[in-house]
């Protein structure tokens, strides 16, 4: 058997298709929407995703006449509708699910929700709502799922949604090609009689793809494969075969000319650059079943690397091998789980085991190591010596053994026995205790499960001998809750009482469904971890402020004292006079409502105040200067990063 010849015939397919991927690339950082004008909204906004649940309520993104924005909104809608609100919109432009956005618009009442006139658009949400119906009651696994079969990820976890970036088997979640064809083929199966001999099945398939493009809510990337499956059909119809590379570059260059702005969809890109390297890789001339599919992953991930660092900041290093287990257990759950929603009810379950063994398969390997940009450039480099100078293959296979093997050997960041690190975790509080010998412990969590997680991967923190939720308040409590779901925690310290925020309900939930116990410390216990003792000064008593309900401890070290304060106010330290320390994590994010005289009799050398990107003017600067003026240095986790201190 002869194999293509590698690099391949330079022809004008080829240029057109580079031409097109070189489009993408080169506007892809164009932004697609304008700042929207703060103030007063009432009028329409037609959605372009589905909701998603977010840990201040539900979301999804809209365009109106104000422009794309972020709709907060808690109403029975979906994407396609057209609904009429009135709200607030705040200038505050981002990006999320796949879309830049120029504002937040904060809806205050719904008024009539028209769904699409469009009887494809129709017939997609019946689909898309089949498909739901059929997958419920949802779960982790059936929620992955999902992804894979329409690209809803809404349910997914945002924690494993990093997982699944940081293994590089996000794009399992980013509907494209294989389940376009994938659709086809079962459509052609339905259609029985209707779908005999190739120009009918083109027909059908035809019919078919608008239907399908609005089900997975005309993603950038469900666009492109439904274009290229559409003009490959089309092709068939009228007798011309095109290639894969005409069939990329016509696709990218409609969708582009038909909307500039979509050259800024990371989704987009993404999709692109990887079918480019599927083409790519597919010529490789290599003999045998896992040879080629390696060849095709190694051409994809190459390919989309150079995005994904730009974007994200790193690539997964064994990507390609993780893709190549992978790959063959989401087709055979997406299949399944087709023909299971379509009728075959008990195909689910299999469909929704295979997903879970996708997302172990994610959760492990989101540890693995992560390439920067220089290790980047160094594999790509290597790559490229591969292809002009096959002679070199085996020293470039030689060195790149040694270097993935040192990359695999370098340690996680180790932070030192004795010590307190005050994570940047954002706009909230987490602080990392280590007792030596690996034993941890862990003051609150920040706001994002992401990041703190993130956190604990980056010091190899795998095990946790007490976790302390200082108070219920979610940019405390939400990030812990993932941790003790998925990290062994030995115990909690915690003041469960009337105090109830839905973060700490999700927190109490998740301890109790681990086993995990949960005490609640009082003033004047005391506890040593490693060569740390911590000793519990609050709360005296009950407080009606749940920011003075916050557990306080002082951190004691073999030379240093460090005083954890939560988030207590003036009323709870007016009950704690008389407490010294040598550092200070200042109480509520620097905010005013702590007692001046409190803050100057706690004495001390080093004050480091917790905080990110706010709109309640956290940290105050009468509180920074009353620090400095005090004797103390002052820190901010926002502009510092992560501040370890030694307390030995």
């Amino acid at each position: 058997m002869r194999h293509p010849a590698f690099p391949p015939r330079v022809s004008w397919p080829w240029i057109l298709g580079a031409a097109a991927v070189w489009l993408v690339m080169a506007l892809g950082g164009t932004p697609d929407v304008p700042t929207a004008r703060e103030g007063a909204f009432s009028g329409t906004v037609r959605l372009e995703t589905d909701l998603h649940e977010g840990r201040y309520g539900s979301w999804a993104i809209g365009t109106s006449a104000s422009g794309r924005l972020l709709v907060e909104v808690e109403a029975d809608i979906s994407r396609g509708d057209l609904v009429h609100v009135t709200g607030k919109i705040s200038a505050k432009p981002g990006r999320a699910a796949g879309r830049a956005y120029g504002g937040i618009l904060t809806v205050d009442s719904v008024g009539d929700v028209d769904p699409s006139p469009f009887l494809p658009h129709r017939a997609g949400r019946w689909v898309r709502e089949r498909v739901i119906r059929g997958l419920e009651p949802f779960d982790d696994s059936r929620a992955l799922l999902a992804g894979f079969l329409i690209g809803d990820t809404s349910r997914v976890p945002e924690l494993d949604i990093e997982a699944m970036r940081r293994s590089g088997l996000a794009h399992f979640v980013a509907v494209s090609g294989s389940n376009v064809a994938l659709f086809l083929s079962l459509l052609a199966l339905s259609a029985g009689p209707l779908a005999l001999g190739p120009r009918r099945r083109a027909v059908v398939g035809l019919m078919g793809l608008p239907v399908y493009a609005a089900a997975t809510g005309f993603e950038p990337s469900v666009m492109r494969a439904s274009l290229m499956a559409g003009l490959a059909l089309t092709g068939r119809l009228v007798g011309l075969v095109l290639e894969a590379w005409q069939l990329l570059a016509v696709a990218v260059a409609g969708l582009v000319l038909y909307d500039p702005a979509m050259t800024s969809n990371v989704g987009f890109q993404l999709s692109v650059a990887a079918t480019a390297g599927v083409l790519v890789g597919a010529r490789w001339p290599v003999r045998g079943l896992v040879r080629r599919a390696l060849a095709v992953t190694m051409g994809a991930q190459l390919a989309v690397a150079p995005l994904i660092m730009f974007h994200f900041g790193s690539v997964p290093l064994l990507s390609p091998l993780v893709n190549l287990v992978a790959a063959p257990l989401v087709t055979a759950s997406t299949g399944l789980g087709a023909i299971g929603v379509a009728g075959l009810a008990f195909l689910v379950e299999p469909a929704s085991w295979l997903a879970s063994v996708v997302l172990s398969l994610a959760r492990g390997a989101a540890g693995w190591p992560q390439l920067s940009l220089l290790p980047l450039v160094g594999v790509l480099s290597a790559g490229v010596i591969c292809l002009v100078a096959p002679r070199l293959r085996v020293v470039v296979f030689a060195l790149a053994t040694l270097a993935g093997s040192a990359v695999l050997l370098v340690p996680a960041e180790t932070l030192p026995p004795g010590s307190a690190t005050v994570l940047d975790v954002g706009q909230g509080d987490a602080i990392l205790l280590h007792g030596g010998d690996g034993r941890y412990v862990l003051v609150d969590g920040g706001p994002d499960p992401v990041v703190m997680m993130g956190k604990l991967r980056r010091y190899g923190v795998t095990s946790i001998e007490l976790t302390v939720l200082t108070h219920v308040h979610a940019d405390h409590a939400a990030g812990l809750v993932e941790v003790v779901k998925r990290i062994h925690v030995g115990e909690v310290w915690a003041v469960p009482g009337t105090q109830s925020t839905p973060a700490s309900i999700e927190f109490f939930a998740a301890t109790g469904a681990r086993g995990i116990n949960v005490v609640a410390p009082e003033p004047g216990l005391v506890r040593p971890v490693g060569n740390l003792t911590l000793r519990v000064e609050a709360p005296v008593r009950r407080y009606e402020n749940p920011n003075d309900q916050s557990i306080v401890i002082t951190v004691h070290g073999p030379k240093k004292t460090i005083l954890l304060t939560g988030d207590i106010e003036g009323y709870a330290q007016s009950d704690l006079f008389g407490l010294h320390s040598d550092f200070l994590k200042v109480p509520h994010h620097g905010s005013d409502t702590s007692d001046p005289n409190w803050l100057s009799a706690v004495g001390a050398e080093l004050a480091v105040i917790s905080v990110g990107d706010n709109d309640f003017g956290h940290p105050a600067d009468e509180v920074i200067g009353l620090l400095q003026s005090s004797g103390a240095r002052v820190l901010r986790t926002d502009e510092d990063g992560d501040v370890t201190i030694e307390l030995s």
